[in-house]
C-alpha cells in the first residue's frame, strides 16, 4: 500500500510539475508576466523535474544518493550531522544547468579524478619500486 502511495504522488506531483510548466508558458506568452521573470519562473520550475527525478530514482533503489538518504535515514539524519540537500544553496557552477549538463559535468570530473588517481597510482609503484631497491641495498651492505 506504501508503495503504491509512493507511486501515486510521484505520478501526481509530475502532472502538477508539467502544469506548472504549462501555465507559465501561457503566462510568458500572453505578457502576463515578464520575458525575465517567466525565465526565472522556468528555472524553478526546471529545480522541481530535477528534484522529482532524484526522487523518482531513489524510489527505485539508482544511483549513490538512494544509498546516502536511506543510510541518513537509519542512522538518525540530522543527528549524526547529516544536512539536508534539499536545505543547500546551489554552487555557481551548476546554478543554471539542465539535468543532461549536470551529468556531463558530474563525469567529467570523475574523468578527472581517474587521471588525477592513475598519476598518483604511477608515484606509488616508483616509489615502492624505489623502497625495494634500497631494501635490497641495505640487505647487500648487511
Amino acid at each position: 500500500q506504501v508503495n503504491v502511495a509512493i507511486r501515486a504522488s510521484l505520478q501526481s506531483l509530475r502532472e502538477k510539475i508539467e502544469q506548472l510548466r504549462e501555465l507559465l508558458l501561457r503566462a510568458v506568452s500572453t505578457r502576463q508576466i515578464t520575458q525575465l521573470e517567466g525565465d526565472r519562473r522556468q528555472n524553478l520550475v526546471d529545480d522541481l523535474l530535477t528534484r522529482h527525478r532524484q526522487l523518482e530514482a531513489s524510489y527505485r533503489n539508482e544511483g549513490p544518493e538512494a544509498d546516502m538518504s536511506r543510510s541518513s535515514l537509519m542512522a538518525g539524519g540530522a543527528k549524526r550531522g547529516i544536512t539536508n540537500p534539499w536545505l543547500l544553496e546551489e554552487s555557481e557552477e551548476t546554478r543554471g544547468l539542465g539535468f543532461d549538463e549536470l551529468r556531463q559535468q558530474q563525469r567529467r570530473i570523475i574523468e578527472e579524478q581517474d587521471a588525477g588517481l592513475d598519476a598518483l597510482s604511477s608515484i606509488i609503484s616508483r616509489q615502492k619500486q624505489m623502497g625495494q631497491e634500497i631494501g635490497n641495498e641495505l640487505d647487500e651492505q648487511n
